[in-house]
């Protein structure tokens, strides 16, 4: 009864859409307007002119929903937006576009479980409920629905003529900027994260009933392999969050891979990724298409590496300790790793990698055809480095035991990373171990590929996911390493002498693709040998070349092109 004579506060529908927008463009825009004046630092007056032309149309847009049961739920909708972007904007530098709410539809509930903290909790408190809750608290005053109206567009026009002009105005300044830094407006709250979901929408909506196209039709297994005496097995270790710059074997000064170096691995110095975050470069690696004709229409619409495998009689298998395939192993063996209830290896929805090992060391004495097994790791996924290694692999201290980075320096974050690293190189080194192991039965070899590098607070920005224009190095340079046991080098005429010569030599993501089908001795017209990073270190068999690989149009579906790109080439 008390609470029912409380008089609550009235504004007018103008002066709330003016408060809610001050507050937006003020409170939720720190790195927009941090970014928009080291943008604009050489011109002051495009500067003036584009910040007040951006907080006119703001009011503009905000004063357009300023109709009864439509403006409050839209204000308080733009809030919490707001709010929830500028936290992971704010906190870990990231920018909010299509491809990163592609990341979280994605994401599994234990992995999304680490960016769940108090912090965030507060934030969304402070900076959305509580200004949604005054929003709500408050009367708006009503007039006749004709009498807003004419209102409004007393506001909004003039709003958008003085906006409109200031852009015209200092147009060449403005349009270069936004041209120069695309990611400028995706930064900004709320239209950015808005609107790159309304992408992300269109694009799932588009691609519901697409038909996937058969690839590779003619592969078949060559000779060398057919003559090989044993099965060959190659494993490829799809990596996770791993940077090439934190690995010993590049020249980091710290030593995170003893045991590899301690094999003799291969190792590709210079190697890019196709994108900075899973669900863009895991599909993009598997995938015929190099990463200037990618995309991921493209990706659901053809078939991928481990399609034209099959096709060509080699047993394929995925296991995953990630968050699954992105459809490339739909039509393949698939097992998920995480769902060993009783492992000591698995906590709360997630398993250390050592839980390949024992079924890989089963698998191998199984085994008696050629086989690719993929072996998609958990790697360095952040934020919580620390639950990625065990106690004994924890090398590095202090080490940054929380998912809130921001609670720790970069130097412990840092130990965190390389302590994952160091794990990574032991699980690595394990896996050739066990191919080592059952050489007898098979020749062995693996090859290993990170799907994307990490950031760990370098300019301010944390974990991955850049827009790939402007992506620091750190999030796509990623470790290249190959080992092969001496049965596979004998059998499939590997010379890793040669290869240790070319190791330098730009790579990428691009070159998977072929290196697998040339490591299986798989003959396709969509095989290319120029992609193929051991093919020039390949000895040829007596009697002839080991592939055949056409160079028409029509040796790849009809949405790709053929010009030859030099391998890494971006």
């Amino acid at each position: 009864m008390i609470f029912s004579r409380i008089r609550r506060p009235e504004i007018g529908s103008i002066a709330l859409s003016a408060l809610v927008s001050a507050y937006l463009l003020l409170v939720t825009n720190k790195s927009f307007w941090t970014h928009t004046f080291a943008y604009f630092n050489d011109s002051v007056v495009a500067l003036v002119s584009f910040s007040v032309a951006l907080c006119l149309l703001t009011f503009a847009g905000l004063t357009t929903a300023s109709v009864k049961y439509v403006m409050k739920p839209v204000l308080i909708f733009f809030i919490m937006v707001s709010a929830s972007a500028s936290y992971f904007i704010d906190t870990f530098g990231v920018i909010i576009d299509k491809d990163m709410i592609g990341n979280a539809a994605v994401t599994t509930q234990a992995e999304a479980g680490h960016l769940l903290t108090g912090s965030l909790a507060m934030h969304l408190l402070l900076y959305g409920l509580l200004p949604a809750l005054l929003v709500m608290s408050v009367k708006v005053r009503r007039r006749p629905f004709l009498a807003n109206a004419a209102i409004n567009l007393a506001v909004i026009i003039p709003c958008l003529i003085v906006g409109g002009g200031l852009v015209y105005a200092n147009f060449a300044n403005v349009a270069y900027v936004i041209r120069e830094h695309k990611d400028l407006m995706k930064r900004f709250n709320p239209t950015g994260p808005v609107s790159a979901a309304v992408r992300y929408a269109a694009s799932t909506y588009k691609e519901r009933n697409i038909v996937v196209q058969p690839l590779g039709t003619d592969a078949r297994q060559g000779s060398r392999i057919a003559a090989a005496g044993k099965p060959v097995v190659v494993v490829v270790v799809a990596g996770e969050t791993a940077r090439a710059m934190n690995f010993s074997l590049n020249g980091y000064a710290r030593e995170t891979n003893p045991e590899l170096k301690a094999l003799g691995v291969v190792n590709y110095t210079d190697t890019t990724s196709c994108g900075t975050a899973t669900a863009i470069s895991l599909p993009c690696m598997f995938s015929v298409y190099p990463r200037n004709e990618y995309s991921d229409w493209k990706a659901r619409s053809t078939e991928n590496l481990m399609n034209v495998l099959t096709r060509a009689g080699v047993s394929t298998t995925w296991w995953d300790n990630n968050t699954g395939s992105k459809g490339i192993a739909d039509l393949i063996n698939f097992a998920s790793m995480t769902n060993q209830k009783n492992s000591p290896l698995c906590k709360n929805g997630e398993c250390l990698d050592e839980i390949f090992l024992g079924e890989l060391d089963k698998k191998l004495q199984a085994t008696t055809s050629n086989s690719v097994i993929v072996l998609h790791q958990l790697g360095s996924h952040g934020p919580s480095y620390y639950l990625r290694y065990p106690e004994k692999f924890r090398r590095f201290t202090p080490d940054c035991r929380t998912p809130e980075l921001m609670k720790c320096s970069v130097a412990e974050i840092t130990n965190a990373y390389d302590n994952s690293i160091l794990y990574t190189d032991y699980v690595l080194a394990s896996v050739a171990r066990l191919l080592e192991k059952h050489q007898a039965r098979v020749a062995g070899a693996m090859i290993y590929m990170s799907d994307h590098g990490e950031s760990l607070g370098e300019n301010g920005i944390y974990l991955h996911g850049a827009p790939y224009a402007i992506a620091p190095r750190e999030q796509t340079q990623v470790p290249f390493v190959a080992w092969f046991s001496r049965p596979y080098q004998a059998t499939m005429g590997v010379d890793t002498a040669c290869l240790d010569k070319d190791t330098a030599q730009p790579k990428s993501h691009d070159n998977l693709f072929h290196t697998v089908l040339g490591m299986m001795n798989v003959e396709t017209k969509v095989y290319r040998r120029d992609l193929d990073a051991f093919a020039n270190c390949t000895r040829k068999p007596t009697g002839g070349p080991i592939f055949q690989s056409a160079d028409t149009a029509n040796d790849l579906p009809a949405n790709t092109t053929r010009a030859v790109a030099l391998p890494g080439a971006l």
